[in-house]
């Protein structure tokens, strides 16, 4: 599927995932030329308006994860300009990206998620170790026992998330989401399969079980080598598989999303589903793991890229 239309792969940008999003950029440009696109490669640091006038681009493909570029900002100026752009809207972006939001509709829709308090930073005590069950957060007391996950409210890749198992622990984990934003979640720590869903044209491709050598799935176990083993497909029940897939398209389309994403998912010891978060762009380097959920449906990374660019065109 090759179009006249001018490709800007848009990657890097200013939020904390820079680096990961440019080499998912440099893999998606790189995917482009070597099919014949016209494609030009468009760091997001700076002017990005003035680059995708300069550079006439015709259609966007976003390769940015975090921050303006996650969170329904630039694909808001895309939508101002008339540029068509790959991935899920605006809003669909900014619900995906604030985990308060999207949890609210996922619970409003039936889907599981942990359970969960909110807290901004003018909420917290002076004493951040002294939260226990029982402390009321976002108007309700906190009502499971440890261990926690501690997370920012808006952020990926896992960062600034800590699992809190002793209340000693809370402050640092606290202290380092609030770096993220003035929000934070705090959820009930889930034992599990740690499970990733890629979707692609509302369909569920498939999946990947996770399993890091370290606490859990964190930055460090994404992004570096050997600290995480990949299990394609899943080693679940058939009838546990299913219901992982649902789940994950259920959250895509409550959301509103398009395109490609990944949903994050934890499989309790008793075979219960729980959505933890929607990616709606997730990572696209030739090892990420959409790519290899893809691979699993015999897609080959160049193909997944002409697919994710026909959903944009066609709309």
């Amino acid at each position: 599927m090759i179009t006249d239309k001018k490709i800007g792969v848009l990657a890097g940008g200013t939020s904390a995932e820079r680096e990961i999003s440019l080499k998912s950029g440099g893999a998606i440009f790189r995917a482009l030329q070597e099919r014949g696109y016209n494609a030009v490669f468009i760091d997001a640091a700076s002017d990005l308006h003035g680059s995708l006038i300069s550079q006439h681009v015709d259609l966007a493909f976003i390769a940015l994860h975090g921050g303006h570029g996650e969170n329904g900002a630039v694909q808001g100026m895309l939508e101002v300009m008339g540029i068509p752009y790959t991935g899920s809207g605006v809003l669909a972006s900014a619900l995906a990206m604030d985990k308060e939001a999207s949890k609210k509709i996922f619970l409003y829709h039936g889907i599981a998620v942990p359970p969960f308090r909110l807290a901004h930073r003018d909420e917290l005590p002076g004493d951040l170790g002294s939260i226990a069950p029982g402390y009321v957060m976002g108007g309700s007391a906190i009502d499971f026992a440890m261990p926690w996950v501690i997370k920012p409210v808006a952020e990926g890749s896992s960062i600034g998330v800590h699992i809190v198992r002793h209340s000693d622990q809370l402050a640092g984990a606290i202290t380092d989401a609030l770096r993220y934003g003035n929000k934070i979640v705090l959820e009930k720590f889930i034992k599990g399969k740690e499970i990733q869903i890629g979707i692609l044209c509302n369909r569920a491709l498939g999946g990947v079980e996770v399993r890091p050598s370290l606490e859990f799935y964190n930055y460090e176990a994404k992004y570096t080598a050997g600290l995480t083993e990949y299990i394609l497909p899943p080693e679940v029940s058939d009838a546990e598989y299913e219901s992982l897939k649902n789940a994950a398209l259920l959250a895509h389309m409550a959301l509103g999303c398009a395109g490609a994403t990944r949903v994050d998912l934890i499989l309790d010891t008793e075979g219960h589903a729980y959505i933890l978060e929607v990616n709606t762009i997730p990572g696209m380097t030739e090892t990420s793991l959409l790519p290899k959920i893809a691979n699993l449906e015999g897609l080959l990374f160049a193909d997944l890229v002409e697919e994710i660019i026909k959903t944009a065109i066609e709309g």
